[in-house]
């Protein structure tokens, strides 16, 4: 590995919690004028064509039908299950802290599951570490979770993000990371989510837009940002490091986003928050840190 890549390597998981966490952010922004899936269809359709431009310049490789399907089926996973069971979690009144701890069993879920269907060994440091940010989690959120009556379908989809956002990481890193290049990988794998999106628009949303500045703005973000920056770098860290390693970075996400949260929009940012997040960064520097 040459110095430019250990140096990319090393700077890609903090850069990725940064980036991931600002959709949040983004979310917060564009929610209130648009419904949840037509957001979704409208994103993944402004990502589509900025990736289909960038494929017409650059001409990648084709890849082959296997390939494709693959990453139709990640695609839903990750974007179509995740992100639809997210927005339409906090649409239906489950406070976002609530989303999150849901979302946040993530790492968990996955460890537990990533020895038996990708032979990924999870040692006692790193159920320690697992365990430790999970707690992080719990006292950064702890004063976010309350407020707003969620309707039964809102735990349902939060659970469906959970599950999908799981087996979309192992499926990406079984099947859907070999054989294709970035740029058709995401192609795909956008175009699939925003047909599913399109489709649950049109029958379950009335598929109105208020065209704000704010919405522009938020929209825009969450496509060139999100839809390009964080999800290449953990499509990238996906091919370059275990799972289970990659999955913890999700624990930094809630304290970062309430960072972000404090400083844009001046939400509370208490003591037990704080002491939170140092647990959640001690949990994943177990989870990350090399044996001897």
């Amino acid at each position: 590995m040459s110095g430019d890549q250990r140096w990319l390597v090393a700077a890609a998981p903090p850069v990725f919690v940064v980036l991931w966490a600002s959709g949040f952010i983004g979310v917060k922004l564009g929610m209130p004028h648009v419904e949840p899936f037509t957001f979704l269809m409208l994103r993944m359709l402004a990502a589509v064509a900025l990736i289909a431009v960038v494929i017409l310049v650059t001409r990648p490789p084709r890849p082959d039908l296997a390939a494709v399907g693959h990453n139709v089926v990640a695609g839903l996973l990750m974007h179509g299950g995740y992100l639809g069971g997210t927005f339409i979690a906090i649409s239906h009144g489950l406070a976002a802290g609530l989303t999150s701890l849901v979302v946040g069993l993530q790492p968990i879920l996955l460890a537990t599951v990533a020895n038996a269907v990708i032979g990924e060994k999870v040692g006692a440091r790193q159920w320690l570490g697992l365990v430790l940010g999970f707690t992080g989690l719990v006292l950064v959120v702890q004063d976010r979770t309350v407020g707003g009556s969620a309707e039964p379908v809102a735990w349902i989809c939060a659970t469906v993000a959970l599950l999908s956002i799981t087996s979309g990481t192992l499926y990406q890193k079984k099947f859907a990371g070999s054989g294709i290049d970035w740029r058709p990988a995401f192609l795909v794998q956008y175009g699939a989510t925003a047909v599913m999106a399109g489709v649950c628009a049109m029958l379950f949303e009335t598929m109105e837009v208020d065209w704000t500045g704010e919405f522009v703005v938020a929209l825009a973000w969450l496509v060139l940002v999100l839809s390009f920056g964080a999800i290449w770098l953990l499509y990238f860290l996906i091919r370059r490091a275990a799972a289970t390693k990659i999955s913890s970075l999700f624990f930094l996400s809630p304290p970062t986003t309430a960072v972000m949260a404090w400083a844009m929009f001046g939400e509370k940012l208490g003591l037990l928050p704080v002491i939170g997040m140092a647990i959640s960064v001690t949990g994943v520097f177990l989870v990350n840190r090399r044996g001897s």
